[in-house]
């Protein structure tokens, strides 16, 4: 993998040291060490620089990104995934039910970071496995992988910073009220290591807006955006209020209707962590949710 970055150099940087200006742009140091050790990581119009070079007003600083290593251990896989979007720097993906975000035990060949390996390997890229926002492995839709180093950190920080915006789709049991948000503390269930629930004694903060976008047959189709992110935090703050999401396993195993939680990652936005342009993308609701309201 390859990335070349061009920067023209402002009178707001004139004799700043290159290192100054790209711990500006937030280069980490560990990046900018890379950088240093190859032969054309670092240019000023068109020479190789040191960062304790000083910059001129109208400067041309160019960085080559190289990633020829690859995250080896993963097994590339076909498997059916969605592109939605992609450049240099990130990729936008729509993920299936049943599909795990990362291997783990027992989920060696049947994950996303399987599928995406078989995509660069096709393309006969390396690829280094860099997810950024996490979906459980039965919850569907958007989320973000990074292309390199730099991207990533940039787009992690925009997550402890949040600007990057989701909003999910649920459908949930009962009629929902119109409106409302769930402040509640998420603690692990004793002796379980996935399950969690809400304990106001050794939780941690928790926070859900929810918005009723539809009722029909003892179903709500709900819209919902997280202020914290916590493990399993929509699933259970929806139960907490007395409307658990239909088909799921651990905290509403009714599966007469659909096998899986209903719970889709339907929109997400963001600034584009190099060129700063506003993305937003939506992906539809899976048909399994979408029987709920076939007439949405």
């Amino acid at each position: 993998m390859e990335r070349t970055l061009h920067y023209k150099i402002t009178a707001e940087y004139e004799n700043h040291t290159l290192l100054s200006f790209l711990k500006s742009l937030k280069f980490s140091s560990s990046l900018i060490t890379t950088l240093k050790q190859s032969e054309d990581g670092l240019r000023v119009n068109g020479i190789r620089a040191t960062v304790r070079h000083a910059l001129q007003t109208g400067d041309d600083v160019t960085v080559l990104l190289r990633e020829e290593t690859d995250s080896g251990h993963i097994v590339p896989t076909l498997l059916p995934i969605t592109i939605v979007y992609e450049d240099e720097d990130l990729m936008v993906l729509d993920k299936p039910s049943g599909m795990p975000i990362h291997p783990s035990q027992g989920n060696y060949e049947n994950t996303l970071a399987n599928a995406v390996a078989y995509h660069y390997a096709q393309k006969g890229e390396s690829f280094t496995y860099r997810c950024i926002n996490r979906l459980d492995r039965d919850t569907t839709g958007l989320l973000i992988l990074a292309k390199h180093r730099y991207s990533a950190a940039l787009l992690s920080d925009m997550v402890q910073k949040r600007l990057i915006h989701r909003e999910y789709l649920a459908i949930a049991a009962g009629n929902v009220p119109m409106s409302g948000v769930i402040e509640a503390p998420i603690g692990r269930v004793d002796g379980s290591t996935i399950e969690r629930q809400v304990d106001f004694e050794k939780g941690e903060y928790a926070c859900t807006y929810y918005r009723r976008l539809a009722y029909r047959d003892g179903y709500s189709l709900v819209s919902l955006s997280l202020q914290t992110g916590r493990t399993h935090q929509i699933r259970v703050h929806m139960k907490h209020i007395g409307h658990p999401l239909p088909g799921d396993f651990l905290y509403n195993p009714v599966f007469d209707k659909i096998k899986r939680q209903a719970l889709h990652s339907y929109r997400l936005s963001f600034p584009h962590p190099i060129t700063g342009e506003h993305f937003e993308f939506t992906a539809p609701l899976p048909s399994d949710m979408k029987q709920f309201f076939p007439e949405l």
